[in-house]
């Protein structure tokens, strides 16, 4: 058994120059960091005592015996990309609810490549984990997504990600003094939207014509650098928050689905109560608001926000790590012998005792209602069974 957990992330300045089909040509930059809020995997192989094959618990419980009967598509790419064709059993438990702008469906491919690796007995590295889940997602399961949940959630911390035209992508951890990052961390509230949406979805609205938001997205990108110069700085943090509402309202120029009215009344309650910037988490559309706001307007601003769910967190540095680890347990054996050998299918007894009764009643049938009674010999020292009539 393999236990895995991996964190969701915010993102900060960048979102948006993340897709391969802007990068690869201009380049693009993600300031980002993961937090203590985590998607939890648990897999092991599964025993052989179960008609399903591979079970799969999620918001759905899935028993299969095949991987293609599964519907998870994270779960059939992994397994298909890992070429596991093992019984499985995979648990999912997560700290946020999914499509929630948190980076949780990445979190999810990488922690389910790190875990069913580790089962395998393979250690992925960080950049290894970032690099196939990136694979898996844009390639294999052909989802409208960018590069960065992957290497957030794989690495974990605060980062500088930088995509190159060469399709590298680098990460540099964001090396400020922690009185720094303490003053930043102490600045920022989470507040969940109550709206669910798929980022693809929204991602969609432009990226299929990405060059026609050329302006917007080389602004997003020297934010980038602008953001980190601030924090490098002895500047007033609150430089921080009135350049995180200029990216902001940059971003929802991008597509008519990154914002909507209900969002931006939210956006008008926080600023009056005192926020000085803010921005929903990953796609936009819905999901997760992020403000930034002086300590002392934080209980104006809760306040303000009473209506919607306050999610207290703190910034984390670990990335997707396997957290437990037992292998000895391997059913292999087993399952190859059953490859061999017509196993009797599984049975409740109600089914068995249906199946005598059906064979008695056929016996009696044959010999007609006018037989004669038999009575079966019970002498314990019979070697056979005798029939008296």
């Amino acid at each position: 058994m393999i236990v895995c957990r991996t964190p969701y992330r915010i993102s900060f300045f960048g979102g948006g120059t993340d897709f391969p089909a802007w990068y690869q040509e201009h380049g693009g930059a993600v300031l980002a960091t993961t937090i203590d809020k985590y998607c939890s995997l648990t897999v092991r192989y599964l025993p052989p005592f179960f008609e399903h094959k591979i079970r799969v618990v999620w918001s759905k419980i899935e028993n299969c015996k095949t991987i293609d009967e599964v519907s998870h598509p994270a779960v059939k790419g992994v397994v298909k990309y890992l070429g596991l064709d093992r019984c499985l059993e995979i648990h999912h438990v997560g700290d946020l609810p999914a499509r929630s702008g948190m980076g949780s469906s990445s979190a999810f491919t990488v922690g389910l490549l790190n875990s069913l690796s580790a089962l395998q007995g393979k250690m992925l590295t960080k950049a290894q984990l970032a690099r196939e889940a990136t694979t898996i997602e844009q390639e294999i399961l052909k989802e409208t997504v960018g590069s960065q949940d992957q290497v957030s959630t794989s690495f974990g911390g605060f980062n500088l990600i930088r995509f190159h035209p060469s399709s590298e992508i680098s990460v540099h951890p964001v090396t400020i003094s922690q009185p720094r990052l303490e003053e930043l961390q102490s600045h920022l509230m989470l507040f969940y939207t109550g709206i669910s949406r798929t980022s693809s979805e929204v991602s969609q609205e432009f990226v299929h014509d990405i060059n026609a938001r050329k302006r917007q997205l080389r602004i997003m990108k020297d934010l980038v650098d602008e953001a980190v110069s601030i924090l490098n700085s002895e500047r007033d943090l609150s430089t921080f928050g009135t350049l995180l509402r200029e990216s902001w309202e940059t971003k929802r120029s991008l597509s008519s689905a990154v914002s909507n009215p209900v969002v931006d009344q939210m956006f008008e309650e926080a600023y009056k109560a005192g926020a000085l910037g803010g921005k929903l988490t990953g796609a936009g559309g819905g999901g997760f608001l992020l403000l930034f706001v002086p300590p002392h307007a934080k209980t104006k601003v809760r306040l303000a926000m009473k209506k919607l769910l306050h999610v207290p967190f703190r910034f984390e540095f670990s990335g997707s790590q396997v957290i437990f680890a037992d292998t000895d347990t391997d059913y292999s054996d087993v399952e190859k012998a059953q490859r061999l050998i017509q196993i009797d299918p599984f049975r409740d007894l109600s089914e068995v005792i249906s199946e005598i009764g059906h064979r008695v009643g056929s016996t009696t049938d044959l010999k007609g209602e006018d037989s004669s009674e038999e009575v079966l010999d019970t002498d314990p020292r019979s070697t056979t069974l005798s029939v008296s009539k």
